[in-house]
């Protein structure tokens, strides 16, 4: 039994991930942190939780808690994933992995020394519908893979206008920006599907002045087998605007779909076009939790790693390092 603890029980873990932990085979959520002990409290008796702290290291050593979960910001990620490392715990981190590349490849030296396996919490790599696009390009459903284009549009929060700045566009906490938090899940999501990128030609700019961290990335990158890959990455657009794409075209049709509002997967072909449901299950994280369950209790592979989860960090920091080159995030 995978008796886990939870370091950050944030609004993430409410639905997203937390309720999860209990309801796969061979697993219990045995303990939960929050450095407000009234919430963390709070969090417990909701979600019927044994245990609750105010200091991560008393979670990490409780003896009863072999997994740890850490679902703070970015950057307090490598902190408490060393610490687990440390006392020989596996650890399933948020994403992105780390605050930067750098930390990412701490932490992974860290659990190759220590034999112990990390995991990043990118669940597309498990959801049934990103799955089945997968497996349809393998197939080759589309034929041969010639060019992937994302657009993600967003407009500014009224609390961004009004300066009542989330975290998230704070680097020194997320790393950078909204790129950072959402960004991060398509790229993933390509390189669970095509594989590492080899090349990358980037701008990112802050075109908005709302906060200090990029709000306008586009990007042109390369796959194995002469893959083209572009984005473009908005987050100072107007409402009208606003778009969740990701388009990948063959040379015999194209697979479209959405990476947050699950609309449907649209596939078309010489035989005509397909419309998939692309179903949000309750807890979004169920799958691939079950996944690391059954890495640690079968030693069957998950598909998100800490080894995967750091090239996606690499990219997005090698997409914005313009924007950031002068001054330390």
């Amino acid at each position: 039994m995978i008796s886990w603890g939870i370091i950050g029980c944030g609004n993430v873990t409410e639905v997203k991930s937390g309720p999860a932990f209990n309801k796969v085979k061979d697993s219990r959520l045995a303990a939960v942190m929050r450095r407000n002990a009234g919430l963390a409290e709070d969090y417990a008796k909701r979600h019927n939780v044994p245990k609750f702290y105010s200091d991560a290291s008393e979670l990490i050593n409780d003896p009863e808690v072999n997994a740890v979960y850490v679902a703070t910001p970015p950057s307090e990620h490598a902190p408490y994933a060393l610490m687990s490392i440390d006392a020989g715990k596996p650890v399933y981190i948020e994403k992105p992995m780390a605050l930067n590349y750098e930390e990412c490849v701490k932490i992974n030296d860290a659990a190759e020394k220590k034999q112990v396996p990390v995991f990043v919490a990118y669940y597309r790599r498990a959801l049934p519908g990103f799955v089945m696009v997968k497996e349809m390009i393998e197939a080759g459903k589309i034929g041969t893979i010639r060019a992937v284009h994302l657009q993600l549009f967003k407009a500014p929060s009224k609390d961004e206008r009004d300066g009542k700045l989330p975290w998230r566009v704070d680097p020194k906490i997320a790393g950078g920006g909204h790129f950072y938090d959402l960004a991060s899940h398509q790229l993933d999501y390509l390189d669970f599907v095509f594989g590492p990128v080899k090349e990358i030609k980037s701008v990112a700019l802050n075109q908005g002045g709302w906060y200090q961290a990029e709000d306008y990335v586009s990007a042109a990158f390369m796959f194995d087998k002469n893959i083209a890959g572009t984005g473009i990455w908005c987050f100072n657009a107007h409402e009208s605007a606003g778009r969740d794409i990701i388009e990948i075209i063959g040379d015999r049709g194209y697979i479209r779909f959405s990476c947050f509002t699950f609309d449907p997967i649209i596939v078309e072909t010489e035989e005509g076009r397909k419309e998939y449901v692309n179903e949000r299950p309750e807890h979004v994280q169920f799958f691939l939790i079950q996944q690391v369950v059954r890495t640690l209790t079968e030693n069957i592979a998950a598909a998100s790693t800490g080894l995967t989860a750091a090239r996606t960090s690499r990219v997005m920091e090698e997409m914005v390092k313009g924007y950031y080159k002068g001054f330390k995030v």
